[in-house]
Order: structure tokens, then C-alpha cells, then sequence
């Protein structure tokens, strides 16, 4: 299982980002954060026909994710962005069928992408 997120980089406070994560294959995936000096923290995860999302509270109403199964494509668009989302963002895939009963632990995903740094200034 290959991983290729990208699509970070610098925004103002308010601006929007939209993130990639290409995989080799139809997974069910799912996007962490990782400020300096912080833990990993779940940001949102998809099913893998797309029907069932899950989003952390603190993006909820700001941050969308979506896939295109059609390009293996997992995509997670990031509005009103403010300074406290700045954060290397990693996609990750699990192979776990239970994985709906907890989509938030990091360890529950089987296969990580290379992060790609967003940084949101005020």
C-alpha cells in the first residue's frame, strides 16, 4: 500500500487548503495532524465507498473530506482555516473491517503517507 499526500503549504487565517492523498488502492482512510510538541490527533475519516465520514469536533462545519475512488483519491477540503489547524496532516489507510467502531486511533491504521505541512498564519 502506497500513500502520497500533498496539496499543504501557507494560508492566512480564514483562507482554505485542499489536501490530496493518492493510494494504490481502495482503502478505508483517514487524515491526523501533528503540531510541534503535540500528539497526533485524528482529523477525519471516510468510508471506503465514501458513504460514512467521521470528523474530530474541532473541524466539524470547517473541514470535508471526500474520495474519488474512479483516481484512489482521498481528498479533505479545509475552510475558515485558523492558526491553531497548522500541522504536518498524514493520510493514512487501514485494512481493519472493525474500523468503524473506532476511526480515530492512530494505531488502527495499517499504512501512513509522508505528511505534508500546513501552515495557517493569523
Amino acid at each position: 500500500v502506497q500513500l502520497q499526500a500533498s496539496g499543504g503549504g501557507l494560508v492566512q487565517a480564514g483562507g482554505s487548503l485542499r489536501l490530496s492523498c493518492v493510494a494504490s488502492g481502495t482503502y478505508f482512510m483517514g487524515w491526523f495532524r501533528q503540531a510541534p510538541g503535540k500528539e497526533r490527533e485524528f482529523v477525519a475519516a471516510i468510508s471506503w465507498t465514501g458513504d460514512s465520514t467521521y470528523y474530530a469536533d474541532s473541524v466539524k462545519g470547517r473541514f470535508t473530506i471526500s474520495r474519488d475512488n474512479a483516481k484512489n483519491t482521498v481528498y479533505l477540503q479545509m475552510n475558515s482555516l485558523k492558526p491553531e489547524d497548522t500541522a504536518v496532516y498524514s493520510c493514512a489507510a487501514s485494512m481493519r473491517a472493525n474500523i468503524v467502531l473506532d476511526t480515530t486511533t492512530p494505531r488502527k491504521y495499517d499504512y501512513w503517507g509522508q505528511g505534508t505541512l500546513v501552515t495557517v498564519s493569523s
